[in-house]
């Protein structure tokens, strides 16, 4: 059964062309799963049921550029009355969506989230391995958050050397299919929460036969312990320290050498599973334009994983930056704040901007197999303004059009092909000095 079809049986007021986009990969059954594991699927009949609820936060996210009003109101979310279906759903007020919300609560977001993850994310990696190594990032960020006394005391605010910060912020850790930008797996919490405590809980996020390009803020042995020993055949690569210790154990080939690391007697404190000393790879290159870089990896065999492949892998880390992009720049507006006012609700608008992120993506893998490109070879901005405008104007489309209309909507998307990736040839630089890079002169 496709969606569109079991939201009219359980007398939703959406009409099945306003869902005929996704229904190919979002299955209501497991929308149903994510309901009933967390306990809020509705028994009684409301106006805003928890199914149409879940719509209204993956909708959200969908039409950032609209009021959550205009949202319920497009969509036709709310249902009709009991004893007279044909008729017109009644209008429902600004209260009784935040009702609606409070009671479908965040956790069937974050159910829904994590069960089409490793539906969608797991077989994009496996799709374009290297090596016989699907090929994820894990990196970490931070979303402002609607200033109100509620979410300013559960997130807390970040340090300023320009004074208080103007929002409150969550902080966001993300496991990502780099060469599909599908996300694999997000950990948030307040902003006192460091990004390594978040990052250590999407670890078993990780699926064996892998290599996981992690953030340099992540150099960590207790990280690396889990990552390398959690699975089979798992690795791990970052960009190392410059005040590095450790002993050569051999050397691999130029700039290219097996080396043994003594891990802090305070990390095996905190976990004694942790070994006194772990062997690693150090692999030094150079581009032009840069500096010296030094990377560390659990890619031990030299032959298996020529060293100058990982330096060449390891800028694909920077796809992950691309796909935070796409969420604040493109799928939020480069709005200020997220919406939500209470914490609950902000974590429920987490998950399921999550949720629409990837379903975006997924069109948009879609489309590039069609034309046998890369699909980071296919624009983000313009596939999200041609669904938002497919969602607009489905509801004038005679359903025998439908299908021809969605052909359209592809071939649309494949006519914004990206110019193929460039290497970067410069160094990161700002025109105003307010971070640590150096300032553009």
């Amino acid at each position: 059964m496709d969606l569109a079809h079991a939201l009219l049986l359980v007398g939703s007021g959406v009409r099945p062309e306003s869902f005929e986009i996704f229904e190919r990969w979002l299955d209501t059954a497991w929308v149903h799963t994510a309901l009933q594991a967390t306990g809020t699927a509705t028994i009684r009949r409301r106006k805003l049921p928890a199914l149409q609820a879940v719509w209204l936060v993956i909708g959200m996210a969908l039409f950032r550029d609209r009021s959550i009003a205009e949202v319920v109101r497009h969509l036709g979310l709310v249902l009709p009355p009991a004893d007279d279906p044909t008729a017109r759903p009644p209008e429902i007020t600004s209260s009784a969506v935040a009702q609606a919300r409070d009671r479908l609560g965040a956790a069937p977001l974050e159910k829904l989230f994590k069960i089409t993850a490793r539906a969608w994310a797991l077989p994009a990696a496996n799709a374009d391995r290297w090596r016989g190594l699907a090929i994820y990032g894990m990196d970490g960020t931070g979303l402002r958050v609607a200033d109100s006394p509620a979410n300013d005391a559960h997130f807390g605010r970040p340090g300023s050397r320009r004074g208080r910060a103007g929002y409150p912020q969550l902080r966001l850790v993300a496991l990502m299919a780099l060469r599909s930008h599908l996300l694999a797996a997000l950990g948030l919490g307040p902003w006192k929460v460091g990004e390594l405590t978040l990052a250590e809980k999407l670890v078993p996020e990780i699926p064996e036969n892998s290599l996981t390009i992690l953030d340099r803020g992540f150099v960590s042995h207790g990280l690396f312990h889990r990552i390398a020993n959690g699975a089979t055949n798992r690795h791990w690569v970052v960009r190392g320290k410059s005040n590095l210790k450790f002993r050569t154990v051999r050397e691999l080939g130029p700039n290219d050498t097996l080396v043994e690391v003594a891990v802090n007697s305070g990390v095996r404190r905190a976990d004694p599973e942790v070994p006194t000393a772990m062997q690693m790879r150090v692999v030094r290159y150079q581009r032009k334009g840069f500096q010296p870089r030094t990377l560390l990896t659990s890619l031990l065999d030299e032959k298996a994983y020529p060293a100058a492949e990982i330096a060449a892998l390891y800028h694909e880390r920077w796809e992950l930056e691309l796909g935070f992009d796409e969420i604040k720049t493109h799928a939020l507006e480069r709005a200020e704040s997220l919406r939500s006012t209470s914490p609950e609700r902000t974590r429920q608008e987490v998950w399921g901007l999550g949720v629409a992120y990837n379903l975006v993506r997924l069109h948009m893998a879609h489309v590039a197999k069609e034309l046998d490109v890369p699909p980071t070879r296919i624009s983000f901005r313009h596939t999200l303004l041609l669904l938002r405008g497919h969602w607009l104007t489905a509801e004038a489309t005679a359903p025998g059009r439908l299908p021809r209309r969605i052909e359209q909507l592809h071939e649309e998307v494949g006519l914004l092909l990206l110019p193929r990736r460039r290497e970067r040839q410069f160094p990161r630089e700002v025109k105003i000095k307010m971070s640590s890079y150096l300032r553009k002169r």
